[in-house]
């Protein structure tokens, strides 16, 4: 749910900066804080579960979602890069969709569930204005990890 927090913070931010290289700098701290986050809270609950932070199910997890993080960091490069950073809303919420689905296998039930959302909302906003590619992220980064943070943390202990 903290991810979730932080990434509304980001979008708003986001949608004010003056030039995309502010932009992208807002989007890549979030990204950036969002892993510490992600990493820190699977630390605590491995400890709390008594399971190492490397068990099988950890790493399947973090070897289904690699592929699209590292996808991402080459298209977020070459599309800011030649111009076209209005796509990257589109390509990061489908990526980390197509990721989440996938790495979803190896958690609890509801994590692929959250993966199609961020397809959806990927889809989305590949289809309408770019100047709504914020407010998409809000959804989607803020708003699907809180909700689905909120059920997770609700019925699965975090």
């Amino acid at each position: 749910m903290l991810m979730g927090a932080t990434a509304l913070f980001a979008a708003f931010a986001a949608h004010l900066a003056k030039d995309p290289k502010a932009w992208l700098a807002i989007w890549a701290g979030e990204a950036t804080l969002a892993f510490a986050i992600g990493l820190a809270f699977s630390y605590r609950k491995a400890m709390r579960d008594g399971n190492p932070l490397n068990s099988r199910p950890f790493r399947r997890f973090v070897l289904a979602m690699a592929p699209s993080v590292f996808v991402g960091l080459i298209l977020t490069v070459a599309l800011f890069q030649a111009g076209l950073s209005a796509f990257l809303p589109s390509v990061w919420l489908l990526l980390y969709g197509l990721g989440v689905s996938s790495a979803g296998a190896f958690s609890v039930r509801i994590v692929p569930l959250m993966g199609v959302g961020f397809l959806v909302l990927g889809g989305v906003a590949a289809l309408i204005p770019p100047y709504w590619g914020d407010a998409m992220m809000a959804a989607g980064f803020g708003g699907l990890h809180l909700g689905f943070g909120y059920v997770i943390a609700r019925d699965f202990g975090g």
